[in-house]
């Protein structure tokens, strides 16, 4: 399968991918524009598709699909570009210059007929995924404004209706799924806060409106961005349907001077003929190969101190904590905020990264060595983006914030946002951090970000931010290979493919109230793979929720991702530390299958499969009189196999699983939840 091939008769070029085709055309007037993205065709039949070009009034743009939408002449989608030009002129007037394609990425290199502009639109693809990364960079060599300009504009076929999926949330309710009908016109999402946001999250999938988990073509999008970032969708008066985004939210506006190159993020697409479910196992599959930087690792057991402590951290409790970690199996003992400068509280300390003398007067060397003899391995919370006005490095730096000259500056959480985009602050965070985890032998960071970005004067620092975060973050592991990382924005306010690149896991939300966490969790899953998803088994009643809930449904919940223990240890019954402890012994012998297996999402669980094991996680919510014994039909089996259950020994038939489905015998109780390990047979 050649990934790349252009017909040069019509113009035309065709990605393949595994199981997919995506085409394109130059027009009559060089602009490209988009064909088909769907199942596989060959070059002939790609270069006989219909340009589908048409006008019914002069009062309709020019009917084509762009793959990057300018304001040049009829055409009236969102803009996927829009660039002022010396004198107030705006648009592209296109002009194609060269192609080339090395292995599965393509260039397409264009210019302007009136200005001196180059501009090149990019593709890849590769021979195990279906996903299509796309992105754009540019170059002027005069000054121009750029007001807008998105990664891609990605266009669907021709339906009778559209079907939107997306997630919305809040802090501590991040994640929740939203699939509704299309609205005719443009249904922007979007984040103005400097992060990816917990009220949103950079993906979109849309369907005919009969996709369901199993069956049904389902086309999605994923920017890998971490900052302010807009997706608008489009569903026009003619029916078509699509969507274009990129990085940054609307009003900003950004100078280029000649010769400066504009480069954007990867928006990547896929098509899927195999419904939400099939989707979502592609996204998964194309995250671990080509987004994480260390996918074959099964992620550590983690016991975090916070909800244990809070700011009241000592070296004594948290050698306390950390003996009764390692009890229950933890593998890495992560301490939490407050072990530095004057932090005993959100109001104090935050910049001033060195260990509070009072509570760690030897440092955290005996600590460190205490965890160590556990035999786990160490983690610390940081929150290098974030100051207090109370503490060293503002009283030394206050310009180092991110604030306009002569107004107010916006404190959350008592805090402000270092302007990372200023070369000597990015600086001094890189040396700080690296000097920190030079000095200790630090296995672990939880990265946080606590508050949303305001007072920006300049609006390069949107952009500029979050591009030093990430070469912050990837200096720091290249520095320090044995590091491992942890994304945290209040939870999961900081949760996309960008931030996915240079960290392992992410802290998904705050709430770690176990029966709120499956809804999370299933939004969540809808694009990300288990082995990135952190979940904690925390207290009961639940800090934030009040609610309780058994201890096995805890686990079981978090069992479902990167397993981790925030509760307060040091109130846990004997009997409940020994439950704990072969909770975890069990969630070691699965971790394999749900971190680096195949993930079907079930009415009342998750379904994991890797190699000849399966492993089905369920769990159901307060339950009324009457309400029937539930029994879930698998996915994705052998019907021929044969399955036995490795704790009870019943054999199970492929066939009858996935027809009839697994019987639970869940007992009457609210809050109750089962674990089946099964094996194939051979």
């Amino acid at each position: 399968m050649q990934p790349v091939t252009f017909d040069a008769a019509s113009r035309t070029w065709l990605l393949r991918t595994p199981a997919t085709s995506y085409v394109l055309r130059l027009d009559a007037g060089d602009v490209p524009v988009h064909l088909h993205w769907g199942p596989v065709l060959t070059l002939e039949q790609a270069a006989a598709l219909p340009s589908g070009t048409r006008q019914s009034s002069s009062f309709d743009g020019t009917g084509a699909l762009d793959e990057l939408v300018t304001e040049a002449g009829a055409r009236f989608h969102t803009p996927s570009l829009q660039i002022v030009f010396p004198g107030g002129v705006r648009g592209v007037d296109w002009r194609f210059k060269a192609h080339e394609s090395d292995g599965g990425h393509l260039v397409l290199r264009f210019g302007d007929a009136h200005e001196p502009l180059e501009l090149e639109l990019h593709y890849r693809v590769h021979d195990d995924s279906d996903v299509i990364e796309r992105w754009t960079r540019l170059v002027c060599r005069v000054p121009v404004t750029l007001l807008r300009c998105d990664s891609a504009a990605w266009s669907v076929p021709m339906r009778d209706g559209y079907r939107l999926s997306h997630v919305t949330g809040d802090w501590s309710a991040e994640h929740g799924l939203h699939r509704t009908e299309l609205a005719a016109g443009e249904t922007t999402l979007t984040s103005r806060r400097g992060l990816t946001s917990h009220a949103a999250n950079p993906w979109v999938m849309l369907d005919a409106g009969d996709a369901t988990e199993r069956h049904g073509e389902v086309w999605s999008g994923a920017l890998a961005w971490s900052g302010s970032w807009r997706i608008t969708v489009t569903r026009d008066a003619a029916g078509r349907a699509g969507w274009t985004g990129g990085f940054g939210h609307e009003g900003l506006s950004w100078r280029l001077e000649p010769g400066e190159e504009w480069v954007t993020p990867v928006f990547a697409g896929l098509y899927s003929a195999h419904g939400h479910g099939g989707a979502s196992r592609t996204w998964h599959d194309y995250v671990s190969r080509h987004v994480l930087p260390e996918p074959g690792e099964l992620r550590p057991v983690v016991y975090n101190a916070w909800e244990a402590v809070g700011f009241d951290v000592g070296e004594a409790n948290q050698k306390e904590l950390a003996a009764l970690a390692a009890q229950v199996g933890a593998e890495l003992f992560v301490m939490d905020d407050a072990w530095f400068g004057g932090r005993t509280s959100d109001r104090a300390g935050l910049g001033d990264w060195w260990p509070n003398p009072d509570r760690f007067p030897g440092g955290l060397a005996p600590l460190i060595d205490e965890v160590h003899r556990h035999g786990m391995r160490f983690g610390l919370w940081v929150e290098p983006e974030m100051v207090n006005p109370d503490s060293d490095l503002y009283r030394a730096h206050p310009d180092w914030v991110l604030h306009q000259p002569g107004r107010p500056r916006t404190e959350l959480r008592h805090q402000l946002v270092l302007d990372l985009s200023r070369p000597e602050v990015a600086y001094w965070a890189q040396e700080w951090l690296n000097r920190l985890v030079s000095e200790h032998e630090i296995d672990f960071l939880k990265w946080d970000c606590n508050r949303a970005f305001t007072e920006v004067a300049d609006d390069r620092a949107w952009i500029g931010h979050v591009r030093a975060v990430y070469a912050i973050l990837d200096r720091l592991r290249a520095d320090h290979p044995h590091l491992r990382v942890e994304a945290c924005a209040g939870g999961g306010g900081r949760t996309d493919l960008g931030i996915l690149a240079r960290t392992d896991q992410v802290w998904t939300s705050d709430n770690t109230d176990a029966f709120d966490r499956i809804a999370i969790q299933h939004g969540f899953s809808q694009l990300y793979p288990a082995r990135v998803m952190a979940a904690w088994v925390t207290d009961s009643p639940n800090p934030l929720t009040r609610r309780r809930t058994p201890l096995a449904f805890r686990f079981h919940v978090a069992m479902a991702g990167a397993l981790g223990i925030g509760g307060d240890l040091l109130r846990w019954s004997p009997e409940e530390l020994d439950q704990a402890a072969a909770l975890v012994a069990v969630h070691k012998d699965i971790r394999p299958v749900v971190q680096l297996g195949v993930q079907h999402r079930l009415p009342y669980g998750m379904q994991y499969a890797h190699e000849d094991r399966v492993v089905v996680l369920a769990w159901r919510g307060p339950v009324r009189h009457g309400t029937p014994e539930p029994r879930l039909r698998l996915e994705g089996l052998d019907p021929l196999g044969r399955y036995t259950d490795e704790d009870s020994g019943v054999l199970h038939h492929g066939a009858v699983l996935m027809s009839a489905g697994l019987p639970l015998d869940l007992p009457a109780d609210d809050y109750a939840s089962a674990l089946v390990r099964l094996r194939r047979e051979a």
